[in-house]
């Protein structure tokens, strides 16, 4: 008897060779929270008598780390515009995005004292890239079944996220558009921090979700730096003390937030600790029990932070990121 044919193995799949085929949005997320510890530390130089040395290091490298990724994503949509639609249908893709242009405007601030009328050139080409990416996502979610339309804290990387305009409207000395940028962004805000609230009180999340809910601190830290910036103290202390709740509550629930064990998705935690630590040391002036706070956030932001992003852009030269994240490919 002849012995029956092995059935052949699928194909491997390989990649289609070229540069930035494959690149996944999600290598934005971490590089935002490498820009917001930058900030962070040059806000810390400013209020603890530090040598400014080391944001200014930060800075500097995540900068380049940027460029490079942003010119690695651009060759995507560059030969097959359609991957910008696929990356924002989903989520990984959506909060990946939104972080390529508000880390733009990091980048701005981050100039602003250095070279303003370049920092104000990216800062308004960051604007429209927001805005673009906004009415692209309102398309997505137009055109997606019910359960794609699901509010989710990344919610406020795009809708919510023109408020770090404000941040370097802020550092170019242009504080009546800071404020004008503030009062734009407290309703959409404000809903999106109400729907979460209700959505977490009626089912909870599914553990591999639960990151991104530290996004929800983000907000709350950047109006106290921008009303800070902008002349309205007591506004930046009601938004300190709530970004302060929302911290505690993160802090406490820690171990749920990460049952599912680490994933590209804990990008989100960088980010919104970063910006939690300069808004406390604004709010501070780095005096009393508050101002010793701002130290310790700071401290475990430069000891997390690094080690997050090391992880999540270790996985990008293999394509294992993008594979995690489901990112389209040109």
């Amino acid at each position: 008897m002849t012995q029956p044919r092995r059935p052949m193995p699928p194909p491997l799949y390989v990649p289609k060779p070229g540069f930035g085929r494959r690149t996944p949005p999600a290598v934005f997320a971490p590089i935002m929270g490498l820009f917001g510890l930058g900030l962070g530390w040059r806000e810390g130089a400013a209020v603890f008598g530090m040598s400014p040395a080391i944001g200014d290091m930060i800075l500097g490298a995540v900068s380049v780390v940027f460029v490079f990724a942003l010119v690695a994503y651009v060759a995507k949509p560059v030969r097959r515009v359609a991957v910008l639609v696929e990356d924002m249908r989903v989520l990984p893709g959506r909060a990946g995005l939104a972080a390529a242009s508000l880390s733009l405007m990091l980048l701005a601030a981050s100039l602003a004292p250095l070279a303003p009328r370049v920092a104000t050139v990216l800062a308004l080409c960051a604007f429209v890239a927001h805005l673009g990416l906004v009415a692209l996502l309102v398309y997505v979610l137009r055109t997606s079944p019910p359960e794609g339309r699901v509010v989710t804290p990344v919610f406020h990387l795009s809708f919510v996220g023109f408020i770090i305009g404000g941040v370097a409207a802020n550092a170019l000395g242009h504080h009546d558009i800071a404020r004008w940028i503030i009062w734009a962004m407290l309703v959409p805000a404000g809903t999106i921090w109400g729907i979460s609230l209700r959505q977490i009180i009626t089912r909870v999340p599914p553990a591999p979700l639960r990151p991104l809910l530290a996004i929800h601190l983000a907000p709350a830290s950047l109006f106290t730096i921008v009303f800070h910036g902008a002349g309205m103290p007591a506004a930046a202390q009601g938004f300190a003390v709530l970004a302060g709740l929302i911290f505690i509550a993160l802090l406490v629930s820690l171990r749920w937030l990460t049952e599912s064990g680490f994933s590209p998705l804990w990008g989100a935690f960088t980010f919104p600790l970063a910006a939690f630590a300069s808004a406390l040391m604004l709010v501070s002036d780095g005096s009393g029990v508050l101002g010793l706070g701002a130290g310790v956030v700071l401290a475990l932001a430069t000891c997390v932070v690094p080690v997050i992003v090391y992880k999540v852009l270790k996985m990008w030269p293999g394509g294992t990121l993008a594979a995690k994240t489901n990112a389209a490919e040109a």
